[in-house]
């Protein structure tokens, strides 16, 4: 069966200005193209889309959609197998969410009493679930399964005063990292600080410490993006800053 941009467009739910945006930057292009900019498209490019849109769904970017489809490893059953995995941990992940959220409304209206851990624990499901997505892949591909594995298993075993202190010291140390950036010496006083701060804030999410994992995450800091943009969020250079005070810390 084949489809005009208009009908495409309705049958996806996404707008005829999207679609020829794809086929702008070579996402997706239709299978034939008449007079008047008249597009159409095959089973082949609904399929396509479909894939596209459960990318998007899961934020993956158009670039990187990109180059996941035009791989000549790409194979759509397995993207397919993967997306599902996703979707179920997401779907995991809600039902936590409403669970706690209505464990939090009975206690509210007297129905029962809720603890501590329960009211805690749909968040730090959540802080590894986002971890998960965001970076899960690099940082497994870097540092194995099982320390990724081990240090979720840390992270949801927090109790609340121990997340709360990790959220504040990671707050303590963009600060002083800003200050000791403006200082411009990354071997100062401050800035070996907030190595010091780094480290102990890493006490909360890794079961063993050892300068070299230290180091490497450091490069990732200045080799990811996403990452590099975190620190550089801050104030722009903070992440090769940091890199570089990290180097001297752990040499």
């Amino acid at each position: 069966m084949e489809y005009s941009i208009n009908e495409l467009s309705k049958l996806a739910g996404v707008s005829t200005r999207t679609l020829r945006y794809y086929d702008e930057i070579g996402l997706l292009s239709p299978k034939r193209a008449r007079r008047n900019d008249y597009r159409v498209y095959g089973q082949n490019e609904v399929d396509l889309l479909q894939q596209i849109l459960f990318f998007r769904e899961l934020d993956v970017s158009l670039g990187e959609i990109k180059k996941i489809v035009c791989s000549k490893e790409y194979d759509r059953a397995s993207a397919l197998q993967e997306h599902l995995l996703a979707l179920k941990k997401k779907r995991e992940q809600l039902e936590i969410l409403i669970t706690n959220v209505e464990k939090t409304i009975s206690t509210a209206k007297g129905e029962r009493v809720m603890n501590n851990k329960e009211k805690f624990e749909g968040f730090k499901q959540n802080m590894v679930a986002e971890n998960e997505k965001k970076y899960g892949k690099e940082v497994r591909e870097k540092f194995g399964d099982a320390t990724i594995d081990a240090s979720n298993a840390k992270a949801m075993g927090l109790t609340k005063e121990q997340y709360d202190k990790s959220q504040k010291l990671s707050e303590e140390i963009n600060s002083q990292l800003k200050t000791a950036f403006e200082e411009g010496d990354p071997s100062s006083e401050l800035a070996q600080k907030v190595c010091e701060l780094h480290r102990e804030w890493l006490g909360y999410f890794w079961n063993d410490y050892s300068k070299e994992a230290h180091l490497g995450l450091a490069q990732t800091y200045v080799d990811d993006p996403r990452f590099k943009k975190y620190y550089d969020n801050i104030v722009v250079g903070c992440a090769e800053f940091l890199h570089r005070a990290l180097q001297i810390y752990c040499g």
